[in-house]
């Protein structure tokens, strides 16, 4: 994605981020639903992203759109995408399609870091299963098949998962995007990938820790950062002592070396 869109989505998030947290999966299907809608119409698109129009003249598009067809936390959605910028028409379209993903992911996550697993688990063995056999994947990208067929063929191949893996591989056979069901699905699961790593904790150490003093250093890292977390622990000898730990996006680096190179820095500016 170029900087704009990229920046775009980040700020919708960031922003939204309450609403997101308390949506279901109704939200999701709500999302998609608008998803085909852009999909079907250039020029909605057009002036959905056209920068000479006020972003709350596009705001005012979205409401009489969806007003009253979508719940309020589908319409806060949609009304903050059309309120940005984007490097592309089609921009626009994909991070619809990326805000469902992460209402589906937060829906699964729910049950921790194990719904997440379980979610990706589901896709990722659908896709192997897809890919095994060319006659399934000559049933599901065939433009003349009914949806509801293609929908009734996935649901056999993957009895028993999740309603949110469900709804993400239905959406991928029915609606892929001018890409193959499989392909999307690799994109569904890049996404959740991505959010798995806010429940993992990347520890870097000089040298072995004993079971004791990891099991503490997790509880603190839980109550700092506010949920249950999975250690990896890393032993990297460079960092000659102290420790670093990342999750998702933040690092708490106290290690020895970290604090040799900001001495060198100051010392040389």
């Amino acid at each position: 994605m170029a900087a704009v869109t990229t920046e775009s989505l980040a700020t919708v998030q960031r922003e939204l981020a309450p609403v997101i947290s308390q949506a279901d999966l109704e939200v999701a299907e709500e999302l998609f639903a608008a998803l085909d809608v852009l999909d079907s119409s250039a020029g909605l698109r057009r002036s959905l992203t056209d920068p000479s129009r006020e972003p709350v003249a596009r705001a005012a598009m979205v409401k009489s759109l969806f007003g009253g067809k979508v719940s309020s936390a589908t319409a806060s959605i949609l009304e903050a995408l059309v309120s940005r910028r984007w490097s592309r028409e089609r921009d626009l379209g994909d991070a619809v399609e990326i805000m469902a993903v992460i209402v589906v992911t937060r829906q699964a996550e729910r049950e921790g870091l194990k719904g997440l697993e379980n979610l990706e688990t589901a896709l990722l063995d659908f896709r192997r299963t897809v890919a095994s056999s060319h006659e399934v994947q000559r049933a599901l990208t065939d433009a003349q098949a009914r949806p509801e067929a293609k929908k009734q063929l996935a649901e056999r191949l993957s009895p028993g998962v999740s309603s949110e893996a469900r709804l993400l591989i239905d959406r991928a056979v029915t609606k892929p995007r001018g890409l193959r069901p499989t392909q999307l699905l690799e994109r569904f699961s890049e996404q959740i990938a991505e959010r798995q790593q806010r429940w993992i904790a990347q520890v870097t150490v000089a040298k072995e820790l004993d079971s004791a003093y990891v099991e503490r250093l997790g509880a603190s890292l839980d109550r700092y950062f506010g949920r249950e977390l999975q250690l990896d622990v890393v032993v990297d000898p460079a960092v000659v002592g102290g420790i670093r730990v990342q999750v998702g996006d933040e690092v708490v680096d106290s290690t020895v070396a970290t604090k040799l190179n900001e001495l060198h820095r100051k010392l040389a500016s």
